[in-house]
This record gives C-alpha cells, structure tokens and sequence, in this order.
C-alpha cells in the first residue's frame, strides 16, 4: 500500500470539491475590501522563485509595508536588510511572487499571486523615502490573483494570544546561531552591537 499521494486525481479525491466560497472570494484585482487588508498590514511574506529554488523572506514597514499603485498594482520598498538580494536575484530572473500579508490581532490573512519587476525609478524611489533615506529599488508587484485566507492556522496557532506564546528567553540569539556554523565566530560581540546597529540601518 502506498503512503504518497503521486497524481492530481488520487488528490482531489481525497479532498473532494473546493466549496463555494473558496471560489469566489478570488479577484483579479484590488477591492474596496481587499485594500483595507492592505492597507493595515505592516508585515508581509514575499516569496520568489529562481533557477536555484524558492525563497520566502518577510518585509515589513511602520503602518503600512505595501504602497498602492492602482487596482492591479502594489509596490514593496526593498528596505535596509542583510544584502543578499535573494528575493531581487529571483525575481530579475523569474518575475512570479506571492505574497501573505499578516494583521496584527486579526486572523484573517490575504494572499496576491502576480508578477514582478525591480524598479530603479528615481521619482518612485523618492516617493518611498523614509526618515530621511530612500530604498535602493522597489519591487513592482502586478495582480494576477488576490483573496483573503482560512482564519484557521492563526486561530490554531493562537498567534495573537499572548497567554500562549511561548517563552523565548532560552532561544539561542542570532550569535549563538552563527557561532554553530563558525566555531570562532564573536557571538557576545555581535549580539552587543547587533540592537544600536539595526536601531541606526532600518532605513
């Protein structure tokens, strides 16, 4: 007996048919509702594809961390980060993205499936200055699909929930972590400097 699901067919029916709603809460484009959602999420996931895989890494800006272009088109600031560009690499060499966009206190996300390109445009970058301190590109996302998500892994997660988050005291901090990598790497140093360091690039 075979443990693996290996084609569409033994998947669907497994699962049955997708139900009514799931249907037809996809749009191609921007709603009044579906904006709101954008408009108060600080935090989204972009994921990107290249020819050495996938990647997923989470952007994230005060208030707002998507700007609205239009009804079909986002823009994402490539803020200060670690300089490894893999989500620009990805995306220069195969624009297809999706996004997941977090709420603080609400359960409902929203995801965007499209496309996008790496813009260097002088006059958007200027419009996405912050503190003083302009991104040296913007992702420029086009809408192919977008639709709010199940309630139910944060509701499972109880990610909201302070009462049940887990204690964190005893994780291992971003020296300790790269210290296992690099036995003679300086945790203590990089883990004193690290909080004044992010404080002093988050723009």
């Amino acid at each position: 007996m075979t443990t693996t699901i290996a084609t569409i067919e033994d998947l669907e029916a497994m699962y049955g048919e997708t139900g009514e709603a799931s249907i037809i809460k996809v749009s191609d484009r921007l709603t009044a509702g579906y904006r709101s959602l954008v408009e108060a999420s600080p935090l989204v996931a972009l994921a990107t594809v290249g020819p050495e895989g996938l990647d997923c890494s989470p952007r994230g800006d005060t208030g707002q961390a998507m700007v609205i272009r239009d009804e079909r088109t986002l823009i994402l600031p490539d803020r200060r980060g670690n300089n490894r560009i893999d989500s620009l690499r990805n995306i220069v060499r195969d624009g297809r993205v999706a996004l997941l966009f977090l709420i603080p206190g609400s359960n409902t996300t929203l995801r965007v499936n499209g496309r996008a390109e790496v813009s260097i445009d002088p006059d958007l970058l200027e419009s996405l200055e912050r503190e003083g301190k302009r991104p040296r590109s913007a992702i420029v996302i086009t809408i192919g699909e977008i639709y709010f998500q199940c309630a139910r892994a944060l509701m499972r997660a109880e990610l909201w929930i302070t009462q049940a988050w887990p204690d964190v005291s005893g994780l291992p901090t971003p020296g300790q972590l790269m210290r296992e990598l690099k036995q003679d790497f300086d945790a203590r140093t990089y883990d004193r400097e690290w909080p004044e360091r992010a404080k002093n690039s988050m723009w």
